[in-house]
């Protein structure tokens, strides 16, 4: 005779999806998130939507009618004589500016990384363009370029020297705008670059001292390959605050002889002459699909090539 087969084990209970705990937590979660969500929705994507659907209209600014034309303002940009100029100036500006503020920032950090007196008004001094208004930094700079009557033109006629044509130069408008940004934005990346800098493992810099390593051959393959992290995280906020820039190149150049970026055309073309806010429109989601690609692509590919610790 066979024994019988051992019971069945019975199955737990059920837990109830949502317990009072789960909801009490939930509705603390919507409590704190959800006015979050609405700022970010209402001032962030609904704007967003809104240009996008914008873009599609031949609309003149101030006029209360407008008539759907589709992807014609596109069209239009795309196979203007003024697009190549204006997706170039964007392109050297950026370029120009992203590189010139790391490279400048992490010299700059280098330099207030040692230990010698000073380092603290030091660090605050190049930090301070920085925070200054974008307004009041581009007017001290006219003053200091202007051809007639600024310091550097002062400075040049003492030396028996003409002042370039600064403002009026289209080629030269270019620089004199990249100097300023460049100016203003290093300390941004000289501070970054300074805490990454003092986060850096000393025992690995010590053996490599110990090592025969020279201070040059210590920072070239120690410190740079270990600073990726905050590199590709200066090299993300300064590209997208690049091709956003704005108030340095109306203040300076404020007829955009030159200095017609993106986002400057698209400010040109509805509050300029023109008034044509739907054509400026369609200009701005270009400037956003720009941005979006250059993110991804950082996320993407950049990335792997950051050494986390």
């Amino acid at each position: 005779m066979q024994p019988a087969p051992p019971p069945a084990p019975t199955p737990p209970a059920a837990r109830p999806r949502w317990s009072a705990r789960s909801r009490r937590d939930f509705i603390v979660f919507l409590a704190l998130a959800l006015p979050n969500l609405v700022l970010i929705g209402t001032f962030t994507y609904l704007p967003l939507l809104n240009n996008i659907y914008y873009s599609t209209l031949n609309w003149t600014l101030g006029s209360a009618s407008a008539t759907v034309v589709g992807l014609e303002n596109y069209v239009r940009f795309f196979t203007s004589a003024d697009a190549p100029k204006v997706l170039g100036t964007t392109a050297i500006f950026t370029v120009t500016t992203v590189g010139g503020s790391m490279v400048l920032g992490l010299l700059v950090a280098v330099a207030l990384n040692s230990r010698v007196r000073g380092t603290t008004f030091a660090r605050a001094a190049v930090f301070a363009p920085y925070v200054l208004s974008g307004v009041g930094v581009g007017l001290v700079w006219l003053f200091i370029f202007d051809p007639g009557y600024g310091v550097l033109s002062w400075l040049l006629r003492g030396l028996g020297q003409q002042s370039p044509q600064w403002i009026n130069n289209p080629e030269l408008s270019l620089v004199m705008v990249i100097i300023v940004y460049v100016w203003k934005n290093l300390g941004y990346c000289a501070v970054v670059f300074l805490a990454g800098l003092q986060s850096l493992p000393k025992d690995v810099m010590e053996a490599a001292a110990l090592d025969g390593a020279g201070s040059f051959r210590r920072f070239l393959s120690i410190s740079v390959p270990l600073l990726s992290p905050t590199t590709f995280f200066l090299l993300i906020t300064t590209m997208l605050s690049s091709l956003q820039a704005f108030d340095l190149i109306r203040i300076m150049t404020p007829l955009g002889s030159g200095t017609s970026t993106l986002i400057y055309e698209a400010y040109l073309q509805a509050f300029g002459a023109y008034n044509r806010a739907g054509y400026s429109a369609a200009i701005s989601v270009v400037l956003f699909a720009i941005l979006l690609v250059i993110t991804v692509l950082q996320l993407r590919f950049v990335e792997r090539k950051v050494h986390y610790s």
